[in-house]
């Protein structure tokens, strides 16, 4: 998982640059630390489903962003799902898929806005 956080967090921060965006700028934006963005630029944190939700929206002028943050959503939610499944946790799962899809499905309506 390391290599993903990495290459993700490498990512992250060339089209956070591309945007124009401090790592401040982003964090405020996406409604996080400018330590967390840092962290994840540095691929020592994984952003949330959520975080990624936002991390999209904020980064929304690019469409190379909306595809990497999409393929990083869908990794994300297979990463938990392999967990859940194999601490046997099935109702727990469902729940957390609800709560993302619905948290993807407020970002993409704020995003049409």
């Amino acid at each position: 998982m390391k290599d993903i956080k990495v290459l993700f967090g490498r990512r992250i921060k060339e089209l956070r640059k591309n945007c124009g965006l401090s790592q401040e700028e982003l964090a405020e934006k996406a409604e996080v630390s400018s330590k967390y963005i840092s962290r994840i630029e540095m691929g020592q944190s994984f952003p949330s489903i959520e975080t990624l939700a936002k991390l999209e929206g904020a980064l929304k002028r690019s469409t190379e962003a909306e595809v990497l943050l999409a393929e990083a959503l869908e990794e994300a939610k297979a990463e938990r799902i392999r967990a859940e499944l194999a601490e046997g946790r099935i109702d727990e799962l469902e729940g957390e898929l609800a709560e993302a899809a619905k948290a993807v499905e407020e970002a993409v309506k704020k995003e049409k806005k």
